[in-house]
C-alpha cells in the first residue's frame, strides 16, 4: 500500500520526469531513486551536475520519510545539506534515502548518492536534512 502511494506521488513529479529519474525500491524508512546522466544534466566538465545529485537525493530522503507517515500526511523539505565528495562521472546516479530519526514535527533524513558505470559504483555525495510533516 505505501509503495503504491509513493509510486503514484513520484509519477506526479515533473522534475523527476525531466531528469529521467526512476523509482527503484522502497522499504520501511528507505527509498532508492536512480537517474541516467543525460546530456542535459551534465555540467561544463561533462560529469553530472550537482543539481542532479541534489534532486534525486532530496527526493529519495523525502520519500523515505513518507514511508513512516500516516496516509493523511505528506512531507516537505525544511532544509537539506549536501557534501559533494567526488565528480558524478558514470552512466547513472543512484540515491538511497534513509530516515535517521522520525518525529512528529521533524524527521531527520540522509541520502547517499553513488555514480554507477557498469558494475562499478562510487559514493559521490552525502545529503542530510529535515523533513516536515504536512497535511495531504
Amino acid at each position: 500500500m505505501i509503495e503504491q502511494r509513493i509510486r503514484d506521488s513520484f509519477a506526479r513529479q515533473s522534475m523527476m520526469q525531466t531528469l529521467g529519474a526512476e523509482f527503484a525500491s522502497v522499504g520501511t524508512g528507505t527509498v532508492t531513486i536512480s537517474a541516467p546522466i543525460l546530456p542535459g544534466s551534465r555540467q561544463q566538465h561533462g560529469v553530472a551536475h550537482a543539481a542532479l545529485s541534489f534532486a534525486i537525493g532530496d527526493s529519495a530522503a523525502g520519500y523515505a520519510a513518507l514511508t513512516l507517515m500516516p496516509e493523511d500526511s505528506e512531507v516537505m523539505t525544511a532544509e537539506m545539506k549536501i557534501n559533494l565528495l567526488a565528480p558524478g562521472a558514470g552512466d547513472m546516479l543512484r540515491a538511497t534515502g534513509q530516515v535517521i530519526k522520525p518525529g512528529r514535527r521533524l524527521i531527520i533524513v540522509t541520502a547517499e548518492v553513488h555514480a554507477i558505470t557498469g558494475e562499478d559504483e562510487k559514493l559521490i555525495a552525502l545529503l542530510q536534512g529535515t523533513m516536515v510533516p504536512v497535511a495531504a
